[in-house]
């Protein structure tokens, strides 16, 4: 348990520096709201219309999927640089990995969530 104290410390730590950055502000901050604060503002002109309407749900999955298969693909740069020092078992590997991702992606092709409509 004493080889765990350092981490705890650091997480105890991470916790109260951000506790710390959240509550400065709410106390130090100047609270005069008035109307013009509370208008909206784009790009310091009057808006033409107030957001109507919502954003496809699509959109954001769109979104999702490019996050998940970029992250996901960043570990090809890594595996690349070592390819040699790695052999036929990195080779294997990485095989596994690329064969996960195919299988997402025609998963996720399958379902529609890359049709754009």
């Amino acid at each position: 348990m004493i080889e765990y104290i350092g981490i705890i410390f650091a997480f105890l730590f991470a916790l109260a520096f951000a506790a710390l950055l959240l509550a400065i502000p709410r106390i130090l901050s100047p609270k005069f709201p008035s109307e013009a604060k509370s208008k909206p503002f784009e790009c310091g002109k009057e808006p033409f219309a107030l957001p109507g309407g919502k954003m496809p749900v699509h959109f954001y999955i769109i979104a999702m999927l490019f996050i998940i298969f970029d992250v996901e693909l960043v570990f090809l740069f890594p595996w690349a640089v070592l390819f040699r020092e790695l052999g036929l078992f990195g080779l294997i590997e990485m095989a596994v990995f690329m064969g996960f991702v195919i299988l997402g992606f025609c998963y996720a092709w399958k379902k529609g969530a890359l049709e754009w409509e």
